[in-house]
């Protein structure tokens, strides 16, 4: 019974060792603590928490998506690259070009598992490399400098709205409707099933493959989604260190 009341609260408690340990820390440097300190780190992690969630789905379905990080890196490279070139192209364009070609990323590991039958860490260990081999192929070995970009490319991921930077928003905006869609939407609860118990998914009608697919697809989509801040976000603290010195 006391294991069974542990796994029930563990998420309880996890908020509670966090709060202790920001408020240990804050008590040492009281800056730690500070509202613009606080809201400065959330939203650093904000892409680290769209990027979790998009890999806890592929996890509900007992898979594995070891290409995120090549395909935000190759979707954050191609929009850099295109607003270099191309600085009339609005933002919101790039952003979307971003997601697409993640969601594109995503249907292929999908279709890779789910039709060819290849165990997950196989094909995306295999188009991690892939992945990262275009963007050498794009960029020769080279970078897109911050001072290539507009200015407009640069500050929309922070840009405040209600006193939080828009990626912050955006984070929270995917908790909210990831945390919906698992909950109560049929496809959602379908993932839950189909990593549960394949057996029993297959006697209710559901594809287990089909939605491993699903889930790559959206794993791809929210790293695809991801490329574009995280670039930016590397080249701001990029740009911190070398004040420091």
């Amino acid at each position: 019974m006391m294991g069974h009341a542990w796994l029930k609260h563990r998420e309880a408690l996890l908020a509670v060792v966090i709060i202790l340990m920001i408020g240990a820390i804050g008590s040492r440097a009281p800056s730690f603590v500070s509202p613009g300190n606080l809201v400065e780190m959330f939203n650093d992690t904000a892409i680290l928490i769209i990027l979790a969630l998009g890999q806890m789905m592929v996890l509900l379905t007992k898979g594995i998506d070891l290409s995120m990080a090549a395909n935000l890196a190759l979707t954050g490279m191609i929009v850099a690259l295109l607003n270099a070139h191309y600085p009339g192209i609005p933002v919101v364009a790039l952003l979307a070009l971003a997601t697409l070609l993640g969601l594109l990323m995503g249907v292929i590991n999908g279709l890779l598992v789910w039709r060819l039958g290849i165990p997950a860490i196989v094909v995306t260990l295999g188009t991690m490399s892939i992945y990262r081999g275009i963007i050498f192929l794009l960029t020769d070995g080279g970078w897109v400098n911050s001072h290539q970009m507009s200015a407009d490319f640069l500050s929309l991921p922070r840009s405040p709205l209600l006193g939080l930077p828009l990626l912050s928003w955006c984070a929270i905006a995917a908790l909210l409707l990831v945390g919906y869609f698992l909950r109560y939407s049929r496809t959602g609860r379908a993932l839950y099933t189909a990593g549960g118990n394949a057996t029993a998914a297959y006697y209710t009608g559901i594809n287990a493959g089909k939605m491993q697919f699903v889930s790559f697809c959206l794993s791809g989509a929210l790293a695809g989604f991801c490329g574009y801040s995280v670039d930016l976000a590397l080249r701001r603290r990029l740009c911190r260190r070398r004040q420091r010195f």
